[in-house]
């Protein structure tokens, strides 16, 4: 990539704070050696398919089997992807990227793809909301689920195959269907015959908080027009920095694992992500799963908090300024966001006072937002990271998801925890697998209602 996608400043997190909450550079330098074993074990485990690093080969995927599916997608007016957690987020990351921000409102002529429904959370509220707003015949669906067992998208697809058979027939009905799942096995993997519009994989060595690069997440983005290609070419151009980088100065995900992992050391165990751009708001609730289902283990763990500037500074910012020292910020800033409208001065005197926003921009309000915000923490002695990309496109954000992802897995290493694994999550699918009346499970639902029960034990009811 010959032209700069990502300024890192580092001035507002290094050498901030009291003495002994303090990270420096040689402290940075000293995790060298550790980085580069991390990132040496780690593109070890993605060549040999083991440990949940396949993520690291996906930038560098074949497309045209997602291609030839996605065709078919994008004749319907509408899609609706049927996933939760990773099946969903990095979907809803890219949307809110890319897309207009009220794409279904808009024409067909003027969106130029079909609209996009995301039925993540089983709640019946939401989800009447979308079949209202759908006409099934015209309708497809993605249903994202690796095991083919996630008890809230399985209850999602049970619902809409079984609303679509009454209406247009068995037969008829699969036509409508994708399923992106487990290569090899699985209950959905089992429906491939019955007329489906496509099947695609999961690789089974990809996690789902890991799988934005997959079908999971390219899919539906290229049923609907956005930027598959550059997205994955800016993955595979952050890749060749990381690769080419002879140092951790060189190597923004080291300098970034590093600067979570001495701050998390310091007590600081909360890492703020806080874009200044309404498109990347998506991006920030999809890094607050990649790290806290990667991190959060073994009685340790660096907590998300997801922000958005400028909404965020009339709601969190008071308690980052003056509450306590126990979080690393990230600002996330763009230079150029959106067209080029400018904030006019108003010819009314009862005005005046707000006319110094006259002949300024809005970005360069939200540009003046951010570094004000970020000057006031560093005064604060709170660290803060400073990133910058120059406008939000197909690389830039291919680039963002690559490195994150990258900083996660390393932080993980550098912590001595398993990035890939979520022993936390499974114990509570066994427990609605037991309440829900799963054969095997009748020992977890005895469990979570002695459990439950106690919670519940002491309550006030008004």
């Amino acid at each position: 990539m010959t032209e700069k996608f990502l300024t890192i400043g580092l001035g507002g997190a290094i050498g901030v704070g009291s003495k002994m909450e303090r990270v420096e550079e040689k402290e940075m330098e000293l995790l060298e050696t550790s980085l580069r074993q991390a990132e040496s074990q780690l593109r070890i485990a993605a060549g040999s398919g083991l440990d949940g690093a396949g993520w690291i080969r996906l930038p560098y995927s074949d497309l045209e089997p997602v291609r030839r599916v996605a065709e078919k997608l994008s004749v319907f007016d509408s899609i609706v992807q049927v996933g939760i957690g990773g099946s969903a987020l990095g979907n809803l990351m890219l949307n809110n990227a890319f897309q207009h921000p009220h794409h279904n409102e808009l024409s067909r002529k003027e969106r130029k793809a079909p609209r996009f429904y995301m039925a993540d959370n089983p709640d019946p509220q939401s989800l009447a909301g979308i079949w209202d707003c759908i006409d099934p015949a015209r309708t497809a669906f993605i249903v994202a689920s690796k095991s083919g067992s996630t008890a809230e998208t399985m209850a999602v697809f049970l619902w809409l195959f079984e609303a679509l058979r009454e209406s247009l027939g068995e037969e008829k009905a699969f036509g409508h269907f994708v399923f992106i799942t487990d290569p090899e096995q699985g209950l959905l993997r089992q429906l491939a015959s019955k007329g489906v519009l496509g099947i695609l994989p999961v690789p089974k060595d990809v996690g789902g908080r890991f799988s934005v690069l997959s079908p999971v997440g390219l899919l539906s983005s290229m049923a609907l027009g956005l930027p598959v290609n550059d997205v994955l070419e800016g993955a595979r151009s952050l890749d060749g920095i990381l690769k080419e980088a002879k140092g951790i100065w060189e190597n923004p995900a080291w300098i970034l694992a590093a600067q979570h992992t001495l701050h998390f050391r310091k007590g600081r165990p909360m890492a703020v992500l806080m874009p200044y751009a309404d498109a990347l708001e998506r991006f920030a609730e999809w890094h607050a799963q990649l790290w806290g289902e990667s991190l959060g283990k073994q009685g340790e763990g660096s907590t998300p908090v997801r922000a958005l500037g400028a909404i965020d500074q009339h709601s969190q910012v008071q308690l980052y300024v003056e509450g306590p020292d126990d979080k690393l910020f990230t600002f996330l800033n763009v230079e150029k966001r959106g067209p080029d409208w400018y904030i006019p001065e108003s010819p009314l005197k009862e005005l005046s006072r707000v006319n110094y926003l006259g002949n300024h921009s809005f970005d360069e309000l939200l540009s003046a937002e951010a570094r004000s915000t970020a000057a006031a923490l560093k005064k604060a002695g709170k660290p803060a990271i400073w990133m910058e990309i120059p406008r939000i496109d197909g690389l830039r954000i291919g680039a963002l998801i690559f490195l994150y992802e990258w900083v996660t897995a390393l932080t993980g290493l550098l912590m001595e925890i398993d990035p890939f694994d979520q022993p936390g999550v499974e114990q509570g699918k066994r427990y609605t697998y037991g309440l829900m009346g799963r054969a095997g499970y009748e020992s977890d639902a005895a469990e979570v209602s002695k459990e439950f029960g106690e919670i519940v034990s002491k309550a006030l009811t008004v």
